[in-house]
């Protein structure tokens, strides 16, 4: 069995979350006063590691771990061991906010993770903790500095620019990413769930405004990277830093779309955009080791994945989970 949704897109990529909380708070991904899915909800790691092997049987050759914060979950290292074991995968990754870092990066690398995607938002550290409501900047600093000494790869910031919040910390990111040799990617903040802290069409920033933004300091050539993802790369002239716009509302990436999701509660999400989705859990607990037919129900499911996603209808949002439910 083979991947393939109704629009002959191949799927390769599962980003697999194993937790809605978090540490954070950040305002454009959850409310400030959030309640948490019961432990008893969330899939358990076993699980996750036959749902990840099930997955790989049938050609994913990428798997994501997100949350919530992922390193957070407890024991999540033994996760990370299992599948970096699986014999046909060939890349394990997570998104992370870095704070947890300095206590799991060695375990990561131990496990095969060589690249990583770090949420940094702003350089200014009032900023940082208004935007994240709780987070301390030198704490991610932190996070990328024990990556490095644990020998992970690749380290790829990931910004979310929102206008009237951190339109100005574009260029000091984009500086300190190129300084430190890192990847960065800025993000089009993705319409999920109902946010009270600000207007999304007013904080809104396209890619291109970003880009022209840029070009007033560097020269950007875009380029024929592809990482597996939805970022489109550009470099910046004398750098190794990959330059990434992930662009959901000015430049929809669905044509190509490779991925599904998993959430930490165990749905089978076929788009971020969409709420159709497949229980998973319930299947593995009602048929446990039946490895067979939860494969046959992934593929069955991909007959509900959309050409596109749809955020917005008559310009009202239609996705209600949060950002942290869907896995970031």
């Amino acid at each position: 069995m083979k991947l393939t949704d109704p629009f002959g897109r191949h799927i390769t990529y599962l980003r697999l979350s194993v937790t809605d909380r978090c540490n954070y708070r950040c305002v454009y991904c959850m409310s400030e006063d959030m309640t948490f899915l019961p432990r008893a909800q969330l899939l358990s790691l076993e699980e996750c590691a036959q749902i990840s092997a099930a997955f790989v049987d049938m050609g994913v050759k990428k798997i994501r771990i997100t949350g919530g914060e992922p390193l957070i979950r407890r024991d999540i290292a033994s996760l990370f061991q299992q599948l970096g074991r699986l014999p046909s995968l060939d890349e394990l990754t997570l998104t992370t906010n870095g704070t947890h870092l300095p206590y799991h990066a060695s375990d990561l690398a131990a496990a095969g993770v060589r690249r990583i995607n770090i949420s940094l938002d702003t350089l200014c550290a009032n900023q940082f903790h208004e935007i994240t409501r709780t987070g301390s900047l030198d704490d991610v600093f932190c996070g990328i500095d024990a990556a490095r000494q644990a020998g992970i790869e690749t380290i790829k910031l990931n910004a979310v620019i929102l206008r009237h919040r951190n339109l100005n910390q574009v260029i000091p990111l984009l500086q300190f990413a190129l300084r430190e040799s890192l990847d960065i990617s800025f993000i089009e903040e993705m319409p999920l769930g109902a946010v009270v802290d600000h207007q999304r069409e007013t904080e809104f920033c396209s890619s291109a405004e970003l880009r022209a933004l840029m070009a007033e300091h560097y020269e950007l050539q875009p380029t024929t990277i592809n990482t597996g993802g939805p970022s489109r790369y550009w470099r910046v002239d004398g750098s190794l830093s990959r330059v990434g716009f992930i662009s959901p509302h000015s430049d929809n990436f669905c044509g190509d779309c490779n991925r599904v999701r998993v959430t930490a509660e165990g749905k089978l999400l076929l788009c971020l955009g969409n709420e159709d989705a497949v229980d998973l859990k319930a299947l593995i607990r009602r048929y446990p080791g039946d490895r067979e037919r939860l494969k046959q129900t992934i593929v069955d499911a991909l007959a509900l994945k959309p050409e596109k996603h749809h955020f917005y209808e008559n310009d009202q949002p239609q996705i209600i989970r949060f950002m942290n439910a869907t896995g970031g």
